[in-house]
């Protein structure tokens, strides 16, 4: 499974609501955990791997049991604040301070379809936020202060040229 880099179109639009949980998820929810462990990433959202569904996955402490699956996410709550370095496995060697609520409330389904809800704080609210934002095609530097995003801006026109070569 391999990592979408931007500007890849599909990681800068909203991605599809999943109608029917079951099918083959639990197999891509499988490769999405590999990819990203492989990786050293904390999250992936299913358009980083050229999947336009609303999932992603997630695993903060790197411990299996602790890998949480999360189909059609939504934030329902969020309080305080939080600012940290963030970065992106859809951008490699860019980091920056991102500004982010530091507890969220999540409603999504799980494999099973399940309905459920998990209050996250810390770097869980910060993994959820980002992920969602990415499912939502809101990538990671359009939150950036313009001071952050001046310094990235040369490796992301790195980005954009090798991007720009791939596609010929």
């Amino acid at each position: 499974m391999k990592i979408l880099h931007y500007p890849h179109p599909l990681l800068l639009r909203r991605t599809q609501k999943v109608d029917e949980i079951g099918g083959n998820l639990a197999d891509i929810a499988k490769k999405m955990l590999q990819a990203m462990r492989e990786s050293n990433g904390v999250g992936l959202a299913a358009n980083q791997v050229g999947l336009d569904i609303r999932m992603f996955v997630t695993n903060p402490t790197g411990e299996p049991a602790d890998a949480i699956v999360m189909i059609n996410p939504e934030i329902v709550e969020r309080a305080g604040e939080q600012m940290g370095e963030e970065g992106c496995l859809s951008f490699p060697e860019i980091f920056g301070k991102i500004p982010r609520h530091h507890e969220v409330v999540v409603e999504y389904y799980d494999l099973a379809g399940k309905a459920r809800a998990i209050q996250a704080t810390d770097l869980l609210a910060r993994v959820c936020q980002h992920e969602i934002d990415h499912l939502d095609g809101i990538v990671f530097v359009s939150r950036m202060s313009s001071a952050d995003r001046t310094i990235v801006s040369r490796r992301l026109k790195e980005l954009e040229s090798a991007f720009a070569r791939s596609e010929r």
